[in-house]
């Protein structure tokens, strides 16, 4: 029964993401004006989150910034969808990679790397980035309980070429990797999350935003087990349906790094992105629920 009822969905998630793009981001419209206004999704928590990072902004500005948040939320979530069918052609036209120097130096060193993501603007689409080089992709993803969902999940993260790696078998699998030295790869983290528990000993605490959060050091502190850089994808929308991505090193030599100064620059490089368009940061997670007061 699960079965039958997933290929339903996909069919009719698969029709949405043939619609052409003037269509579909009406559909967009139209799912904004549900969530937004009908459902009114999470609207407390954007609200909360954006009062407590912006403290200085009147409530007007407030409800501005959540509106275009929604809005761009619900296009990115629909450009999700996209991924089922659009063609490579067409998402290097909307998702385009510039500066490529910092990528193509660590090309020319045959040297992995960690890359660290967030979800701001299209944090999706990031996969294509296997199309702009000679690296191998690998995306680090947590599953969905629902295995069907989860293979949907990951045929969509890895329709580029990119191999996906559940976050508890990143370590092992790299350490494999890496040690074997067939060839250099890059390794994609969301690493904005909070941490599942903000009692462990293991927390790092970072400024955020105002805040003193936890943060998740993973994937600073496999770069640095395995001699890789680590870099930032630093994604900018340009206007609706159209990004600009950029590779930019934090540092490329991890060995004298004790105080998790890598995951500290990446913060802050998110930081500054989102005072500048906080429209296009995901408000409706809880990413401060474990900072220190």
């Amino acid at each position: 029964m699960q079965l039958i009822k997933f290929k339903i969905i996909y069919f009719f998630l698969w029709a949405i993401s043939k619609l052409p793009w003037s269509l579909f981001y009406l559909l967009s419209d139209f799912v904004y004006f549900i969530v937004y206004r009908i459902i009114k999704y999470r609207k407390n928590i954007v609200i909360d989150n954006l009062h407590l990072t912006f403290p200085e902004k009147s409530k007007e500005e407030i409800k501005t910034i959540s509106k275009k948040f929604y809005a761009h939320m619900c296009d990115m979530f629909m450009e999700m969808l996209k991924s089922i069918s659009i063609s490579h052609k067409e998402t290097q036209k909307r998702y385009k990679f510039k500066n490529l120097d910092t990528l193509r130096q660590l090309e020319k060193e045959k040297r992995s790397f960690i890359l660290l993501a967030a979800h701001y603007a299209n944090y999706e689409w990031g996969n294509c980035i296997e199309l702009s080089t000679s690296h191998a992709a690998v995306g680090v993803y947590k599953p969905i309980k629902n295995a069907y969902f989860n293979e949907f999940a990951k045929k969509i993260r890895a329709r580029f070429g990119s191999e996906v790696v559940p976050s508890k078998k990143v370590m092992r699998y790299a350490i494999e990797k890496e040690r074997s030295k067939t060839f250099p790869r890059l390794y994609g983290l969301i690493a904005d999350q909070s941490p599942s528990s903000s009692k462990s000993r293991e927390n790092f605490l970072v400024s955020f935003m105002g805040q003193e959060v936890p943060a998740f050091v993973g994937g600073e502190v496999l770069a640095k087990k395995l001699d890789m850089a680590i870099c930032y994808l630093k994604v900018e929308k340009v206007k609706r349906g159209f990004y600009e991505a950029e590779v930019v090193l934090i540092d490329d030599d991890l060995s004298n790094n004790n105080n998790f100064e890598a995951t500290t620059t990446y913060y802050k490089m998110l930081e500054e992105q989102i005072k500048k368009k906080p429209e296009y940061y995901l408000w409706t997670h809880k990413r401060w629920k474990h900072a220190s007061k």
